[in-house]
């Protein structure tokens, strides 16, 4: 068994980034249910005040760990998309990313969206969520050539009609619902690519210009 590392041994950074590793595993293991901030601190070899000094109770470390899966899910979906000019390619390489997230980071994807268990006036989480949020809007828009409407009608139907595949997706594979389809990285991603193919934006800036002209 590795020796724990002494708390004074941490610089501030590194014992946060400690206590929220620490964290993620006691999720996989124990659930939301059974996560404690005594058990963090224990995985993390620190002082059992040591999680409550930075994140102040549960919910808090909770909420620092969604906002980092936030951002790792916008990390992901730039990748994916990075380089990829046409727009509906574009669109449907971020839907990758997506899964790619949920796929890689299990724990986070689903904490991410376990909105009961986090503190929704965090300042990090409502930013990294609109940071990951603003990937998916852009590419829509992108699509549609849209980029001042406002959200809403056909555009926030086509958005959340993109999330809805992706997000959908990647729960099923999570919860081993798709296990009857065969297994093997190539089956999952061919059922991967027929979801994604079916990413699609109705409107065009061009129909709806039209459409505003006949009123």
């Amino acid at each position: 068994m590795p020796e724990r590392v002494k708390p004074s041994a941490y610089h501030h950074g590194d014992l946060r980034r400690a206590l929220l590793a620490a964290a993620e595993m006691v999720l996989a293991e124990r659930g939301v249910e059974g996560f404690t901030l005594r058990e963090c601190a224990r995985r993390a070899g620190v002082s059992h005040a040591a999680p409550a000094h930075h994140f102040g109770d549960v919910t808090g470390l909770l909420t620092a760990l969604a906002a980092l899966g936030f951002e790792t899910l916008t990390g992901a979906m730039r990748e994916a998309r990075a380089g990829v000019e046409d727009p509906t390619e574009r669109l449907r390489s971020i839907g990758r990313g997506y899964v790619t997230f949920a796929r890689d980071y299990p724990e986070r994807f689903r904490l991410t969206f376990d909105w009961h268990r986090l503190n929704h006036e965090d300042p990090a989480l409502r930013a990294a969520g609109g940071a990951a949020f603003a990937e998916l809007e852009m590419a829509i828009r992108h699509v549609a050539g849209l980029a001042d409407e406002p959200l809403e009608g056909e555009l926030l139907a086509d958005l959340v009609h993109a999330w809805s595949l992706v997000h959908g997706f990647s729960h099923l594979l999570l919860a081993g619902q798709l296990d009857h389809a065969g297994t093997g990285e190539r089956v999952i991603n061919e059922l991967l690519e027929g979801v994604i193919g079916r990413i699609r934006v109705s409107a065009r800036s061009e129909t709806r210009g039209r459409s505003k002209g006949e009123k």
